[in-house]
């Protein structure tokens, strides 16, 4: 009668522990769906790999470092933060200055305390640019400002083909307005 009830004890000592490790397995495995889940959903926008980020591949190793070093020694003389990206696709957005501006704000470019960031999205597939400017950037470069350097400096080197040039010079026009 004592050997049964402790057999009895024993398995049901172990069908609780079976149990109550599959419950755990079972929580943590829903626990890495929603973290996976989670993850997809914030990967709307590629992650940054530095001041020149050329998803579209339409630059040299060169040219990201010479607008690299344009882009750090600006940032060291006045803390003004500069982000250049060329992108293919805005999936899953349809409007192209949305994307520009949210792709601006999920990164962070710009002091917090400042808000002086400015990152200028460009697509050649899609033919499209955007330069997105933080609420300090914004007083000193306007919408119109930066629409003109886009129309002036930008655009007409694009149309040629030198996509490094117009993106080169118009980070330069855009350092003049904004010492």
């Amino acid at each position: 009668m004592k050997n049964r009830r402790f057999i009895f004890l024993l398995v049901m000592s172990l069908s609780f522990v079976t149990y109550s490790c599959t419950a755990q397995e079972a929580e943590s495995k829903n626990q890495n769906l929603e973290l996976v889940a989670l993850s997809l959903k914030e990967s709307k926008f590629p992650k940054p790999i530095g001041y020149v980020n050329d998803f579209e591949n339409i630059l040299s190793k060169e040219q990201i470092k010479e607008l690299t070093e344009i882009i750090t020694s600006f940032e060291r003389k006045t803390t003004n933060q500069i982000a250049v990206v060329t992108i293919s696709s805005v999936e899953p957005y349809s409007d192209f200055d949305q994307y520009a501006l949210d792709l601006s704000k999920e990164w962070g470019v710009g002091r917090k305390e400042k808000n002086n960031g400015l990152t200028i999205v460009f697509s050649k597939s899609l033919s499209k640019i955007r330069i997105s400017t933080g609420l300090g950037t914004e007083k000193v470069l306007t919408d119109e400002i930066c629409q003109s350097i886009i129309d002036q400096f930008m655009v007409p080197k694009f149309k040629e083909g030198q996509f490094y040039d117009g993106i080169s010079s118009g980070l330069t026009e855009l350092i003049k307005h904004w010492k």
